[in-house]
């Protein structure tokens, strides 16, 4: 299984961040796994931020979910992240996942005016 993220890199304050995972070697509606976005702050750990499971259904960490949406395009076996009212903390590089087993390279988000 292979995963591509890819974003626009810089986000100003307050605006909305869209990132795609395309993925290759597995399906996101049959590869029976969680496919999950995860990121990590500069100097900081990994940060779990939510899941879609392969039936559909979606998952967020709490401090999260008021401002994350995860979702997919079947055609396309594609995956999708959407954060709303960015703020700087959220700059660090954000990474999609199958399962933890496979990750994408990760792309780098920054959060700058």
């Amino acid at each position: 299984v292979q995963l591509q993220e890819s974003g626009p890199g810089l986000v100003k304050p307050s605006q909305t961040l869209s990132l795609t995972c395309s993925v290759s070697g597995g399906s996101v509606t049959t590869t029976k796994n969680y496919w999950s976005w995860i990121r990590q702050p500069p100097g900081k750990g990994l940060e779990w931020m939510g899941a879609i499971h392969y039936s559909g259904s979606t998952n967020y960490s709490p401090s999260l979910k008021s401002r994350t949406t995860i979702a997919r395009d079947n055609a396309k076996n594609m995956l999708y992240l959407q954060m709303n009212n960015l703020k700087p903390e959220d700059t660090g590089i954000y990474y999609c996942s199958l399962g933890g087993l496979y990750w994408g390279q990760g792309t780098q988000v920054t959060v700058s005016s």
